[in-house]
């Protein structure tokens, strides 16, 4: 395993599901697992003890509400954390999102938007980080990019035929 993807329930897991579906696209190894830093504090911290054993090199978090998942995960590890504010009611994200990036000085955790960009950047930005010691994912990267403005060139082009451009 190298990217430990943790949400705080299994509500949120529908909408994780595009940055799962990335990180095996790339072939990153990874685990994914419901734990609450609220509800579940101490096997998550017994999680945390073992995760970087088996590997663990970048963690990702997504938590609503009170959000403390990263921070708490943050608290435990010198490797990245990732967090993404789940868009949950009452507040739409928003209590999420301020509790995952203001984390105290010399706690970092990485915030990435609410909403449904933020699973998909949280696991591209993590494969960015691998990519930096494994040449055959930084391959796989800039091909998984290329693919990608490939299928912007090809609406482009539907979009121009359909104009008569």
């Amino acid at each position: 395993m190298k990217v430990a993807f943790l949400m705080g329930s299994d509500s949120d897991l529908p909408r994780l599901e595009q940055g799962l579906a990335l990180l095996g696209e790339l072939e990153i190894p990874f685990e994914a697992r419901v734990l609450s830093a609220h509800r579940t504090p101490g096997p998550l911290l017994e999680y945390m003890a073992q995760a970087e054993e088996r590997g663990a090199e970048v963690f990702i978090c997504a938590a609503g509400g009170a959000a403390h998942l990263a921070g708490v995960v943050a608290a435990h590890t010198d490797k990245p954390v990732l967090g993404i504010p789940m868009d949950n009611p009452p507040l739409g994200g928003l209590d999420a999102l301020l509790a995952t990036v203001q984390m105290p000085g010399g706690v970092p955790v990485a915030t990435f938007g609410v909403g449904s960009g933020g699973p998909a950047n949280a696991a591209l930005f993590a494969a960015r980080l691998l990519a930096l010691s494994d040449a055959g994912l930084a391959e796989r990267l800039a091909a998984w990019r290329l693919t990608q403005a490939e299928k912007v060139a090809a609406k482009d082009e539907r979009l121009q035929a359909q104009l008569g451009s």
